[in-house]
């Protein structure tokens, strides 16, 4: 052991120097250039948030496998900063300096995509809901208020990711200025001033943007110097529309999609793969760098889920599950799509590529009962009054669900209109549900029933289903958010109740039926495992809602599909008793839920 001990001394400080070796990452006229030489990015993306930590370096793993020489990875901003003012690096799945390090360890380069926005089907595009209390917010611009905030985050992520750039022997090679900002806006100050903040801030890497391969996006989306990333770039055609914009840097496909998202009462998006074998092959062959967005999606566990709009009466809220028909699935496995890749880029690198790794264990939970706990009625918190009906935001709530309630006065039966429900609202008259309103469509009016009450009481339940977080819309507070009239009246005088539906509230439940149970109700469970292993939740026989196991909340469902199993991470669970709490909006009585290995 002592003859070993000065080889093991010269292995730690070989491998201590090799981690720090500085690097020269630059641009030539077409080409990315590594310390001098041509380099071409075969990246992969995933998001750490979506990604059990303990999963982290088995995900990078299995991007390597694939051919992988990068990983591109977003930071969503209202994941860090829940809280206004506090920046949480730390917590779950936030610690992003420690993923970064991982991908060195690896043997991986980073692409880093900071935001502020990032669209990425997360909630708000992972801007922090917060800016929404300011009434007249303009976001993506050089609104005061928002480059306010901005700034305090920019110069957070830079005290995190300032030691791990490329030029301070990290991974990190080039960072992303905004994203897709040709799609929504034009302030060129503004993309400009983002920039300069990052360089203010120390980062002196190269930058690039990234944009559809349009000439009016490329125009109001790119910066001075920073490379031009296309979404996607997969032909000639979209190469020469980068370099009519800007010959002088190079350009890459910076989101090549192996496969697509999926909303709320959609099937599985599920693009061939031929199309994406199509793609690569024309990038390997050109030598053209690129990124698969994404190459693992993970799952927007909680409240994280976005949604889409185009239109003023659209709504297109995201699905719980970020599968997104990835070559590395849900929970880590290959797919034949990831063999089909791997094959295709070993053999126009002509490298020996790692053994894929082996899959993570998964277990299948016995079918268990569901036994009603309490209502939300009987766990209502103190109420705030106020003359109109207010916005979550307005109230510094961000997500989860709001009641507003008011007795009628004057008008007491006929068509009642919310403007506008965001998102989804039950519509109660003395206790019992009357109907339901979905955002999406604009219709919004249902028929209030007459009532023998002398003074009526309305109640109506609004769930958040995700801030929009991509184009024109993305400024979208939630509740109701103008006015609720019946026959044409304007109702005022409501009692508003903040429901975020925190970990802590849904743990603090006891047993409470001493008002009935309607509309609105808590389940409680269990199940028992000999062995904490991933695993999948069937919730079929539920309505509509969101789930939590041992305190940790899995996300939403609903029976309009496609998605009925929801992905519980083997680090949520434990030998031995497992608890499982559900709140639905429409299931009233006893139930079961089984356990299932895949997501489909």
């Amino acid at each position: 052991m002592k003859k070993l001990f000065p080889l093991l001394l010269f292995i730690l400080f070989t491998r201590s120097v090799n981690a720090q070796q500085k690097h020269s990452f630059s641009f030539a006229k077409s080409d990315f250039m590594m310390d001098g030489k041509p380099i071409q990015i075969i990246s992969g993306e995933m998001h750490p948030a979506r990604i059990p930590k303990m999963y982290w370096r088995h995900r990078i793993q299995m991007a390597k496998a694939m051919g992988c020489n990068t990983i591109a990875a977003y930071v969503f901003w209202n994941y860090i900063e829940e809280k206004e003012g506090v920046f949480d690096w730390k917590s779950e799945n936030r610690d992003i300096a420690e993923f970064v390090k991982i991908c060195q360890e690896e043997g991986m380069w980073v692409l880093f995509r900071p935001g502020p926005y990032v669209c990425a089907e997360w909630d708000f595009g992972g801007l922090p809901p917060y800016l929404l209390k300011i009434p007249d917010i303009r976001l993506r611009t050089m609104d005061p208020g928002y480059m306010g905030a901005v700034t305090k985050y920019i110069t957070e992520v830079s005290k995190q990711i300032k030691p791990l750039l490329c030029t301070n022997g990290g991974p990190v090679i080039m960072v992303q200025v905004e994203n897709e900002y040709g799609s929504y806006g034009n302030d060129r100050n503004y993309i400009k001033a983002l920039k300069k903040l990052w360089v203010d801030n120390g980062i002196d890497v190269p930058f690039y943007t990234a944009d559809g391969p349009t000439a009016f996006m490329l125009e109001a989306g790119t910066v001075e110097g920073a490379a031009i990333g296309l979404d996607s770039g997969g032909s000639d055609a979209d190469f020469e529309q980068a370099a009519k914009q800007n010959p002088d840097v190079p350009a890459f496909s910076a989101e090549t999609y192996p496969g697509w998202l999926t909303h709320w009462k959609e099937k599985y998006q599920k693009p061939a793969q031929s199309e994406i074998i199509k793609q690569v092959t024309y990038l390997l062959e050109h030598k053209r760098s690129f990124n698969l967005y994404v190459i693992h999606g993970g799952t927007n566990f909680g409240f994280s889920a976005g949604a889409n709009a185009f239109t003023p009466t659209q709504f297109q809220p995201d699905i719980t599950s970020y599968d997104y028909d990835a070559p590395i699935n849900e929970r880590g496995e290959a797919t034949p799509k990831y063999f089909a890749l791997r094959d295709l880029i070993a053999r126009y690198t002509k490298q020996k590529l790692p053994k894929v790794p082996k899959p993570t264990a998964v277990t299948v939970v016995p079918s268990f009962q569901m036994q009603p706990l309490t209502s939300i009625w009987n766990e209502l918190p103190a109420a705030v009054t106020s003359s109109q009906v207010k916005t979550m935001e307005s109230m510094g709530q961000y997500s989860g669900f709001i009641i507003y309630r008011t007795k009628l006065i004057g008008r007491k039966s006929g068509e009642l209109t919310i403007t506008e429900p965001h998102d989804y609202a039950m519509v109660l008259l003395n206790g019992k549900l009357v109907d339901t309103v979905y955002r999406d469509g604009g219709k919004w009016t249902v028929k209030l029933p007459e009532s023998e009450v002398k003074d009526p009481v309305l109640e109506i339940l609004v769930e958040n289903m995700g801030h929009i977080n991509f184009a024109q819309y993305i400024i979208d507070r939630k509740g109701i958010t103008d006015r609720v009239t019946l026959e044409g009246m304007t109702l005022f005088n409501w009692e508003i109740f903040n429901l975020p539906m925190d970990d802590n509230y849904v743990q603090g439940l006891q047993q409470n039926d001493k008002a009935g149970l309607h509309d609105g109700v808590f389940f409680k469970g269990s199940f028992e495992l000999k062995t904490a292993a991933d695993t999948y939740l069937d919730l079929s026989n539920f309505k509509k809602g969101v789930i939590w196991v041992n305190g940790h909340n899995l996300g939403r469902y609903w029976n309009a599909g496609p998605q009925f199993h929801l992905y519980c991470p083997a680090n949520w669970l434990k030998k031995g008793k497992n608890e499982v709490t559900v709140f639905d909006l429409h299931q009233k009585s006893t139930t079961s839920i089984a356990g299932v290995k895949t997501l489909e």
